[in-house]
């Protein structure tokens, strides 16, 4: 089992072609645009208060 495993962690590892920095690029980005989805909402709510 831990034979498969180490094998299964070598052949990932070897085959990402994907620097770190441009993975963790990527993921700050996607996560800035959902932020600004979210304030783009914001106000929404407050809009809807008098009906």
């Amino acid at each position: 089992m831990t034979t498969i495993l180490a094998a299964t962690a070598e052949g990932a590892h070897a085959s990402s072609s994907i620097p770190p920095v441009a993975v963790a690029l990527l993921a700050f980005s996607g996560l800035m645009a959902l932020l600004f989805i979210t304030f783009a909402f914001r106000s929404v709510g407050t809009r809807h208060q008098g009906d």
